[in-house]
């Protein structure tokens, strides 16, 4: 049994909050397009059924994944775009079945996976509780762009706490994917949790530079799905200042993130669809 039964355990909870979303849309419905630039809701749904099928041979069948990273490699400015477009070809019904019996697939392999062993990924070798974490960082930002795209105003949970946990640990990692010098010390995160009785704290307490703000909003920033100016995230010292403006909590180059909502009409959404399994 995994140590990690937690987030797997909400990593299915929050595949579960946007299968009820798409679950009642008309086929024509699954082919509106989303903040993502070029994906309609057909490829965000596409896109996580695929990874997720990704991340099952990662724990289950590491030779076979390394043949998916040998194709990743072969293509690496297409091949999100070319896997998230194949699944969006599918009729509808057979997609999100195919989503609901890889990611329930995943859950069971996670759950059965021996602690403290480490599975191949895109990027360094992942724990059961980091691969159950990155998934649901990845749903929940994907299923954003789908609630965007339908108009509708998703309840935050405390199951923004592992996203906000990525966000931090990816501080250095940001400021590195631009060719930046990422600081020496650390900062202060203090983020209110959605039902507004709680703080979750990162960093030392007497930390130079801080960040506080809704754990909603910072969410939001690290999986740049809204920009800086519209959200309600605060920095203090100019390296604290500096790193909300690049954050990312996904691997994978920068994404271009989204314009303001003034710019751009819309809600928190994004433009970046690249970040999903990289």
């Amino acid at each position: 049994m995994s140590d990690a039964s937690s987030v797997i355990d909400d990593l299915g909870r929050e595949s579960e909050e946007l299968d009820r979303l798409v679950a009642p849309l008309g086929e024509s419905r699954w082919a509106l397009a989303t903040p993502a630039p070029g994906w309609t809701i057909a490829h965000q749904i596409a896109h996580l059924a695929w990874t997720d099928r990704a991340a099952l041979l990662a724990v289950t069948d590491a030779e076979a994944f390394a043949a998916e990273v040998e194709k990743a490699l072969a293509s690496p400015e297409t091949w999100v775009d070319d896997a998230a477009r194949a699944g969006a070809a599918l009729p509808p019904a057979r997609l999100l079945a195919e989503w609901r019996a890889g990611r329930a697939a995943l859950g069971r392999a996670l759950h059965a996976a021996p602690s403290g062993v480490r599975f191949p990924w895109y990027g360094p070798p992942m724990s059961a509780a980091s691969m159950a974490t990155g998934r649901l960082m990845e749903t929940w930002a994907h299923g954003q762009d789908v609630a965007d795209t339908l108009g509708v105003a998703r309840t935050p949970t405390d199951r923004l706490r592992h996203v906000a946990r990525i966000g931090v640990r990816a501080r250095d990692f940001a400021f590195g994917a631009r060719g930046l010098s990422a600081p020496r010390e650390e900062f202060r995160v203090e983020l209110t949790a959605p039902c507004g009785d709680d703080v979750w704290a990162y960093g030392p307490e007497d930390a130079a530079q801080r960040v506080t703000g809704p754990a909603l909003d910072f969410c939001l920033l690290v999986t740049q799905r809204a920009h800086r100016a519209d959200l309600a995230v605060r920095a203090e010292g100019p390296d604290a200042d500096r790193w909300l403006d690049i954050a990312q909590a996904f691997a994978g180059p920068p994404g271009a993130g989204r314009p303001p909502a003034r710019e751009s009409g819309g809600g928190a959404g994004s433009a970046t669809p690249e970040e999903g399994a990289r």
